[in-house]
């Protein structure tokens, strides 16, 4: 076992250099209790780092969540343009605030340093949504803090990253 200031004791998960925590209400999830992923955390030189990410996002409430929300939307209504009544996915016309009915918030996020770029930390979330049931939806925290990506799964902590563009850097949505 290893010891995370804020999380406690973390054990080994899945991958050599994933740990996981016990469950943590937070927030952002309306109190729920969630397991945090560290990535890279034993081996990294600045675990103040993501102590301070996860400390942020322990932080912030829904709000934070809402001010994507015309960025999810987006994602909806692209996904929404080529998917008929017959086809998985259908939820029909949702209006902004309704988005989040048909969104399932992941249970674990991740936390890890970004590879590239500025370096930091993230905090990313695997959601599930009903309008896109195969690639689902990615919400990052830069810091633990602020929504800096949404879309699709992919695993990437920017958009920058994913399409190795460096003009994307800020574009939460692309």
């Amino acid at each position: 076992m290893i010891e995370v200031p804020i999380l406690g004791e973390v054990q080994r998960y899945e991958f050599d250099n994933w740990l996981k925590s016990k469950p943590i209400a937070v927030d952002v999830f309306g109190g729920k209790k969630v397991e945090f992923i560290l990535e890279g955390y034993a081996e990294d030189e600045a675990k103040e780092d993501f102590h301070q990410a996860i400390a942020n996002f322990l932080t912030i409430d829904e709000s934070v969540l809402k001010q994507a929300q015309s960025h999810i939307y987006q994602y909806y209504k692209d996904v929404a343009d080529y998917v008929t009544p017959e086809e998985d996915g259908y939820i029909g016309a949702v209006d902004p605030q309704g988005i989040w009915q048909h969104i399932e918030l992941g249970a674990m996020p991740v936390v890890s340093r970004r590879a590239y770029g500025d370096k930091e930390v993230y905090i990313s979330l695997e959601c599930g949504c009903d309008w896109e049931p195969e690639h689902g939806l990615q919400i990052v925290f830069k810091q633990g803090l602020v929504v800096t990506k949404v879309g699709p799964y992919d695993g990437h902590l920017t958009n920058s990253d994913a399409y190795a563009d460096d003009k994307l850097e800020n574009v939460i949505y692309y």
